[in-house]
């Protein structure tokens, strides 16, 4: 293979395809490779909170409405503990994950990226890469392929600054969503997220520190969700896989940038990982049509400061159930922390609000 692209990405996931559009948008040529063909699926929660809507929106994608679900809010459960609300500004969806893929590749497609579906990167050097046993050659190569990246430690970026895993199983069920909000249950070490992904049809997915907890093992610590899927269709067979938070020193060296879950990640209680990825390449994008990767590696950090705080904060109600239930009394009382707590959570916040919202917070679950 001659050396006729700008960039070489090896993974042809969200991350990647994502990197391949905002590339475009930028006029470089862009070849991307995966060992895989489309659709690729991937077991996620399949919720886009609605930053991550207008970011994919941005790289010309568009989920046709009759294949996903619109829905509204977030709301939270824990025990007989509830609360509610809705996001600020603009709409989530929540879509399978091979929808998702099948509308990004073809608007890649229509984009001019070029696809080496179904073929393996064995070796990489920054003079290029052996793609099914031929070297490719290229000015710039994006390693977008996941979370045990071999690009990563091909590069010598996989040093780990902190690195924490969870556990997470996904399965579908036939029926019609019963909120216009995505849901998480929080139980016994476990959570469920439970999202609407078409008129008749819902994603739960359990994520624990547990990879021997399985859903149908799981289900009766959350009755109300049990009672509601046990006579269900289970419209998909159960997958797993891990949910690592992850921060690397560094995710660029030389003519190499990691992108997405191979740059790093935040837990999947956030649900942040598609709108992280999606917000990385635009930077990475600009990054390298300047020539200037050290602008790409300070913007990652900084994205990174939102979500990587929120997923703290889950966590932590997660291993302190005392605190978990006053935290939700606090909620309950006055739903307006818990809207604003959701309004950090998808960028719509100024720093004075969040600071505003989690000191009133921090009060009332010290005061509850």
């Amino acid at each position: 293979m001659s050396n006729t692209q700008d960039v070489l990405i090896i993974g042809g996931g969200p991350a990647g395809l994502a990197a391949a559009l905002a590339l475009r948008q930028h006029g470089m040529t862009v070849t991307v490779a995966d060992s895989f063909a489309p659709p690729i699926d991937k077991p996620c929660g399949e919720g886009l909170m609605p930053d991550g809507v207008a970011a994919l929106a941005r790289l010309g994608v568009h989920l046709p409405p009759t294949e996903g679900f619109a829905f509204r809010g977030i709301r939270f459960v824990s025990g007989d503990q509830s609360v509610a609300a809705g996001f600020p500004i603009g709409r989530a969806i929540g879509a399978r994950r091979t929808v998702l893929h099948d509308a990004m590749v073809k608007q890649a497609e229509c984009a001019g990226v070029h696809f080496l579906w179904r073929s393996v990167v064995s070796a990489w050097s920054r003079d290029g890469a052996m793609v099914n046993g031929k070297l490719f050659r290229a000015r710039w190569f994006v390693g977008a392929d996941g979370s045990a990246s071999r690009v990563r430690r091909w590069a010598g970026l996989d040093r780990h600054l902190c690195k924490h895993r969870r556990f997470a199983y996904r399965r579908h069920y036939r029926i019609a969503p019963w909120s216009d909000f995505m849901e998480l249950h929080w139980g016994p070490g476990c959570q469920l997220y439970i999202t609407p992904v078409a008129r008749e049809e819902i994603c739960v997915v359990l994520i624990s520190q547990s990879p021997q907890l399985r859903l149908d093992q799981a289900l009766s610590a959350f009755p109300e969700v049990h009672q509601r899927l046990k006579n269900c269709d289970i419209s998909s067979v159960e997958r797993g896989a891990e949910s690592v938070t992850r921060k690397l020193a560094r995710v660029c060296a030389g003519n190499v940038a990691l992108i997405g879950d191979s740059s790093g990640g935040v837990d999947a209680i956030t649900g942040e990982g598609l709108c992280l990825a999606f917000k990385q390449a635009e930077v990475l994008a600009t990054s390298l049509q300047t020539g200037n990767l050290r602008t790409y590696q300070s913007a990652h950090r900084r994205l990174a400061i939102r979500p990587s705080n929120m997923a703290r904060l889950m966590l932590l109600l997660e291993n302190r159930e005392w605190l978990r239930r006053r935290t939700m009394q606090a909620f309950e009382r006055r739903p307006q922390l818990f809207a604003g707590m959701l309004a950090t959570h998808v960028g719509s916040s100024t720093p004075l609000d969040i600071a505003t919202n989690g000191l009133a917070l921090g009060w009332r679950v010290l005061t509850a």
